[in-house]
């Protein structure tokens, strides 16, 4: 096995620096990082924590507290930040809540306050105010992927401007007769997400000077079964039906793509459907949607936890990731629009 003066030499940087570089910490250049983990990997090189954490005084451990594992959006996340901690020698102790009333005092008592971990990243999650007095005792750097918390920084989308552009995406093509799928997600999705999204729509219809009906807000659980289940339950009402869907998310848009079928309508001829994210399975679906990266998110904020600890200014604020519009075979003018005017 090579040690870190064999990697040294293969790069031709000092020790010190193939240290720095793959310990995670900053004043390294991207491409000095690269060659030196390039290297480390080739030559089997395997640093060693427990020697780097009795000089430093710390675990080497990054916690993670994820509501579930059993979703997308979480797994990618995960992926990400695990990127980052293999190539910084870092170890990751994730905490699953198993939904929303999970064990947090599990998360929060006994091992925090223990100091297991030296900073903490949170999916999709708010925090007590006796676990932000906590967090705050032990001095952890924290950070939240997927949606805004208050008083703590974060890395994820603009949750209003993205559901505006979704919107505007249907109004363009022609749509007025729009709803919207969203609404709470019972495995602790924090709440800012939905609300966000939900407000963007909204912002984007009365710009449009159109109405948003109540009725055409429904909840789809933030999964394809509620999503699939709450789309039904409004096509089966009498009375006008919606020609387009936005959805807070690709997994509640493929629930609303199988919900037309069971009605035997067609997409997009008589629903057009968009969502957000750009789910693994978004272009099976053939859907259009607004993309994120979530695995670049948890790579991003992990990225920033581990400069903080390797002596780099904090991150004051939060870091705003990109949602780019993807169009698909899902979205189309609605029906009269595309026979266009009436012969007279």
């Amino acid at each position: 096995m090579a040690g870190i003066e064999e990697v040294a030499r293969a790069t031709g940087v000092s020790t010190a620096t193939v240290s720095r570089a793959l310990r995670g910490l900053p004043n390294v250049s991207d491409k000095t990082r690269a060659a030196v983990r390039r290297a480390a990997d080739e030559l089997g090189y395997v640093a060693s924590s427990s020697a780097s954490g009795l000089a430093s005084g710390r675990t080497l451990a990054l916690g993670v507290v994820v509501p579930s594992v059993s979703r997308w959006f979480y797994t990618q996340v995960l992926e990400g930040v695990d990127s980052e901690l293999r190539a910084a020698s870092y170890d990751m102790i994730l905490f699953n809540l198993g939904g929303h009333r999970g064990d947090r005092e599990r998360v929060f008592h006994r091992s925090i306050l223990r100091k297991r971990t030296d900073a903490l990243l949170a999916l999709c999650l708010d925090f007590t105010t006796d676990e932000r007095e906590q967090l705050s005792s032990v001095g952890h750097p924290t950070i939240v992927v997927g949606g805004p918390v208050m008083g703590l920084r974060s890395v994820g989308i603009d949750e209003e401007a993205t559901a505006r552009a979704a919107t505007e995406h249907l109004l363009a093509l022609g749509h007025t007769d729009i709803a919207h799928l969203g609404g709470e997600d019972e495995e602790g999705l924090n709440s800012q997400v939905p609300i966000g999204r939900q407000r963007g729509f909204a912002q984007a219809m009365r710009a449009a000077g159109l109405p948003v009906r109540p009725e055409w807000i429904i909840p789809g659980g933030f999964t394809l079964p509620a999503g699939r289940a709450a789309m039904n339950r409004l096509l089966d009402r009498p009375g006008p039906r919606p020609t387009a869907v936005f959805a807070g998310s690709d997994e509640m848009a493929f629930g609303a793509i199988l919900a037309a079928a069971d009605h035997g309508l067609r997409v997009p001829d008589d629903l057009s459907v968009i969502g957000i994210d750009d789910h693994d399975h978004a272009a099976s679906f053939g859907l259009t949607t607004m993309a994120q990266s979530p695995f670049q998110q948890g790579a991003q904020a992990t990225r920033i936890l581990l400069d903080e600890l390797g002596g780099g200014e904090p991150l004051p604020g939060s870091v705003l990731a990109p949602a780019t519009l993807v169009v698909r075979s899902s979205t189309a003018p609605p029906r009269a629009a595309q026979r266009g005017p009436s012969a007279t």
